[in-house]
């Protein structure tokens, strides 16, 4: 007698039991699989194997058990037909843009990118003969111009880092597919739990998985999430011959992270929202951006888009670098970092860190200047981050 159907899991539950391999052993705790290569158990299903005619694993920089789990449990959770981990979330992006681009393409990004992101499109891009274009993220008329002629690709991120500006992904999309373009989305500050972009037309969706996913502070990973076919003919023959591997360590322990994100990503959201508030009523701060927030210019985009307002808060200390450095370095709970989606709150100086390199008069256009503060709010009593805050405030 066959199984009775199943309905599909919710969230909670695709992020404990997603994916899971169980060994002839029948482990409770998924495997971990440190170990380079495999055997075979002949020289005839090694040539079968390395054929494609069987499926057998081959070495960990292909594929790894422990690391095929957390693909499973990734793509079930985006909704994705599939995905590939990497060692960190910029060999994600990077993977993603270099399979798929070639020279006489052309990229169209949001300004609005993360450092590292802005320095690939901005200057190595160009170094293989790939055209690129930035626009304001938020103003569609200028999507409309870019995307008025041929594109290959689009790639945004919403919310922003480390403004919080939205992008209507909607629009977006299907602007990028009149013109030819796949749309890839950097959607670490969201998480899936809170936006899912496949829904609103995103063809690829890419991660840093050192944030939320682990969230601990661990260890570094990327996922790169999108249909069967773009996945298998073209980005694993890429990642099969460049080498951006996750470590099946490093896949374990982000596994392990995402049983907890669905209670981690709300509690952090509704402390955010919370210090949101005290952050925008304090005299010493110029405002607080925060997407759910009434006074924040895309609100409306943010609450059709989100199902929450996120776990990042930016604001502007008055006195600029001077005093916003007073205050960081007053923070005795809060520890500067530039790293985010941590269980402990972390806050960072965009200008002189994450953002130094983009340059001044493009941190300008981005609304980044020498007061501008990002804060990942983590899961400690809202009360103790509030007064933390509140005495560093006074320094400023």
């Amino acid at each position: 007698m066959s199984e009775p159907d199943r309905p599909a899991y919710r969230p909670a539950t695709l992020l404990v039991h997603g994916g899971t391999m169980r060994s002839q052993f029948e482990e409770t705790a998924e495997a971990l699989y440190l170990t380079s290569g495999f055997v075979y158990e002949s020289a005839e299903q090694a040539e079968a194997t390395f054929a494609g005619t069987v499926h057998h694993y081959q070495y960990s920089r292909f594929g790894n058990p422990t690391v095929s789990m957390l693909e499973a449990r990734l793509a079930a959770l985006e909704g994705a037909e599939a995905c590939r981990a990497t060692a960190t979330g910029m060999a994600a992006v990077h993977a993603t843009m270099l399979s798929h681009l070639k020279a006489g393409d052309r990229l169209v990004a949001s300004r609005a990118l993360f450092g590292s992101c802005h320095w690939i499109v901005s200057t190595l891009l160009p170094r293989y003969g790939i055209e690129a274009e930035f626009v304001d993220g938020g103003d569609l008329e200028q999507w409309e111009r870019a995307l008025s002629r041929p594109a290959s690709m689009v790639l945004l991120e919403t919310p922003s880092n480390p403004m919080l500006e939205m992008v209507d992904l909607k629009a977006v999309c299907d602007l990028a597919h009149k013109a030819g373009a796949i749309v890839v989305v950097d959607n670490v500050f969201a998480t899936p739990l809170l936006q899912r972009p496949m829904e609103f037309g995103a063809d690829v969706v890419v991660y840093s998985a050192t944030k939320h996913f682990d969230g601990q502070g661990r260890v570094l990973g990327g996922a790169i999430l999108a249909g069967k076919a773009w996945v298998n003919d073209v980005l694993q023959p890429f990642i099969r011959n460049t080498g951006p591997s996750i470590s099946p360590f490093n896949a374990w322990t982000i596994l392990k992270g995402l049983e907890t994100l669905h209670l981690r990503v709300p509690a952090m959201c509704r402390s955010a929202a919370v210090v949101a508030d005290m952050l925008a009523e304090h005299p010493a701060i110029v405002r607080a951006l925060y997407p759910f927030r009434a006074d924040h210019p895309q609100q409306a985009l943010a609450m059709k888009q989100m199902s929450a307002g996120g776990t990042l808060v930016t604001f502007e200390v008055k006195g600029g670098k001077a005093a916003a450095f007073r205050v960081l370095n007053a923070l005795r709970l809060i520890r500067v970092s530039n790293n985010l989606g941590d269980s402990k709150s972390l806050v960072t100086h965009p200008a002189t860190t994450t953002h130094m390199r983009v340059g001044a008069e493009e941190r300008a256009r981005l609304g980044i200047n020498d007061g501008t503060v990002r804060l990942s709010v983590g899961l400690e009593d809202v009360g103790d981050l509030i007064e933390d805050l509140a005495i560093a405030l006074g320094q400023a």
